[in-house]
């Protein structure tokens, strides 16, 4: 995600390093790569523009703080534009409704379907809601039985009617339908098409006046760049829309529609999709954003969605057989099961500040454990219980039994030692201060990143 755009960044901001000072012309060329850089990205020539020049504006004159280098001073200003071109706070979801009726708009293919079923389990699961899905895509083949399989997955009724072509219809029987029985949030999927064309827009906007919905949202796949922004800007102007949805940010996208999308339709961008689970949908964060592009990395983030998988009661009893030396690999399976929860791992190397430079050319698979899960299931559960019993004849069993090499069985046994030393120390006093310490950033970092970090 954005690493072509940080790659490049980067490379700009490093034309200032040795300066004493910061200069009008080191800024100007500084600006001048960093401009180019967002055009690559494929954001709006004009934005781009404005954007530099801005900076350009608030840089020339400034003294450099004592601690800082020119070329930190401008990575700090162009962070802070960055922010407040993308939106610069936080937007949350309209949820005043009762039932609340969020409506969702895009072309076909955006990915609407599927962050219908996203969103439906974010409000269930973080929100305490009760959602239903309403069907009225009655155009595309498998439209319905998509959505219903959407549902299932995550325990979510879906409403349709096969027969009616008549999508007006349905979002109204479905609101009837949920206010009859109990639920607090109507999301109507909708049909979009290939291109923006006028039977669409009708429609939708027949749909939108019938039912008058809370939230209309506009989900877009953040991929096709450009095009994202102006496919925005028509939906908005039939519309106007409370908010966009940006899909498939774990791609390989470029990052022109995230940075200027809200520019152009001025609605902030509210959700990106990151990845093809359920779970898989952040709340988006300008600020938090922009450090991700300048390779800041997003160690909030992090903290949150580590702390989302942390089991209160689990820790308490690992805690317990790492006192008596009884931690084994069945424990260890259980953490890395946490860990996969929290997203797929090059997304979350990107959140560590520095990491994605630093692995820049290090291919992260999307399941980067299955070579240790495929090695500690190839264990017997006396084995998994207590890992001093492998021995050499054992390792060649196991390294069979998982398809692996007897070097990777010994370098997992190596690293699971380390780490079982390590958290041995962790319950000496310094130890566990660090743990109190810890558990006290539980409900996130107020007020953002630490100073040293920013």
């Amino acid at each position: 995600m954005f690493d072509n755009l940080s790659d490049k960044l980067d490379k700009a901001f490093h034309i200032l390093k040795g300066h004493g000072k910061i200069t009008e012309v080191n800024v100007a060329e500084t600006l001048k790569e960093v401009r180019r850089a967002l055009l690559d990205a494929d954001v709006n020539f004009k934005i781009a523009k404005d954007f530099t020049t801005k900076v350009k504006e608030k840089a020339i004159g400034q003294n450099v703080l004592t601690t800082l280098q020119p070329g930190q001073l401008l990575v700090k200003l162009v962070k802070d534009e960055l922010t407040e071109l993308m939106g610069g706070d936080v937007a949350g979801v309209n949820l005043s409704g009762n039932p609340t009726v969020i409506l969702m708009s895009g072309l076909q293919g955006s990915g609407k379907t599927t962050f219908s079923g996203k969103l439906a389990n974010y409000l269930q699961t973080k929100k305490g809601k009760k959602p239903l899905l309403v069907a009225c895509d009655i155009y595309r083949p498998a439209a319905i039985q998509q959505l219903y399989v959407v549902g299932d997955s995550i325990a979510v009724e879906v409403y349709s009617e096969p027969e009616n072509k008549n999508p007006v219809e349905i979002a109204q029987n479905a609101i009837k339908h949920a206010k009859a029985n109990g639920f607090n949030v109507v999301i109507v999927d909708t049909a979009g098409r290939l291109a923006v064309d006028e039977a669409m827009m009708t429609e939708i906007s027949n749909v939108h006046k019938a039912i008058q919905p809370h939230e209309t949202l506009f989900v877009v796949d953040s991929m096709t760049g450009q095009d994202a922004v102006n496919t925005a800007k028509a939906f908005n102007d039939r519309l106007n829309f409370d908010g966009v949805i940006l899909t498939k940010l774990d791609g390989d996208t470029r990052g022109g529609a995230a940075i200027s999308i809200k520019s152009v339709v001025n609605k902030p961008i509210k959700f990106v999709g990151t990845g093809e689970k359920m779970e898989a949908i952040d709340v988006f964060y300008p600020d938090r954003m922009a450090e991700r592009i300048l390779g800041m990395g997003d160690v909030v983030s992090l903290v949150e969605r580590a702390q989302e998988q942390f089991d209160e009661e689990e820790a308490r009893k690992i805690q317990k057989k790492i006192a008596k030396n009884e931690f084994g690999f069945d424990d260890f399976l259980s953490q890395i099961q946490q860990v996969k929860k929290m997203g797929n791992m090059k997304d979350l190397v990107g959140m560590i500040p520095g990491a994605s430079k630093a692995m820049k050319d290090v291919e992260i698979e999307d399941d980067a454990f299955k070579h240790i899960e495929a090695i500690i299931h190839s264990m017997t559960p006396k084995e998994r219980s207590k890992p001093a019993l492998i021995d050499v004849k054992r390792k060649a069993r196991i390294a069979k039994g998982s398809g692996t090499k007897i070097e990777q069985v010994n370098q997992l046994m190596k690293q699971f030692d380390q780490m079982s030393k390590m958290m041995k120390m962790m319950q000496g006093p310094g130890g566990k201060n660090m743990m109190k310490m810890m558990g006290n950033m539980k409900g996130g970092m107020p007020g953002g990143m630490p100073p040293g970090m920013r």
